[in-house]
């Protein structure tokens, strides 16, 4: 069995790792002009790697111990984690219909860069605003999560 601090820094490593890998899928879906399948599984690919790094790590160490190490700053740390992930599940009802609609039109196939996907459905704007606050409410929950999370460690473990 490995010590609490050994725990506690390859938790911390995790979620630290996965940082690059979000602002890659992120800035990848930014820069691509035509989003095709390919474009759009490797962007995923990144984004789902950085999940992994964050997620398996908070469900495996994080959680168990919550009630262990409740202070006022873990406390805070669990709320802004908890309420970027119910971020994160708003982009995704964005994501997952704006994912059918382009499917249905077949953007991803055959992709059409001069396509006004606002056109594809009347709630096409509302899908996008709902990934948008998501995506962007996610990554500021989640870095100031971070923040706290490498606060406790420095005063916990350091």
């Amino acid at each position: 069995m490995i010590s609490e601090s050994t725990a506690a820094g390859l938790a911390a490593l995790s979620v630290t790792v996965s940082l690059p890998f979000f602002l890659y899928g992120a800035w990848y879906a930014i820069e691509t002009e035509v989003m095709t399948w390919d474009r759009l599984v490797h962007h995923l690919t990144f984004v789902g790697t950085g999940l992994l790094l964050t997620t398996a790590p908070m469900v495996l160490w994080m959680m168990p111990r919550l009630f262990q190490q409740m202070s006022g700053v873990s406390a805070l740390h669990a709320f802004l984690g908890l309420q970027a992930y119910a971020l994160l599940a708003l982009a995704l009802t964005g994501i997952v219909r704006i994912f059918q609609a382009k499917r249905q039109a077949e953007l991803y196939r055959d992709p059409d860069p001069d396509a006004d996907i606002g056109a594809l459905h009347e709630n096409m704007g509302a899908w996008r605003r709902r990934l948008r606050v998501g995506v962007f409410g996610y990554l500021i929950l989640w870095l100031l999560a971070y923040g706290l999370g490498i606060y406790q460690y420095v005063t916990t473990y350091l």
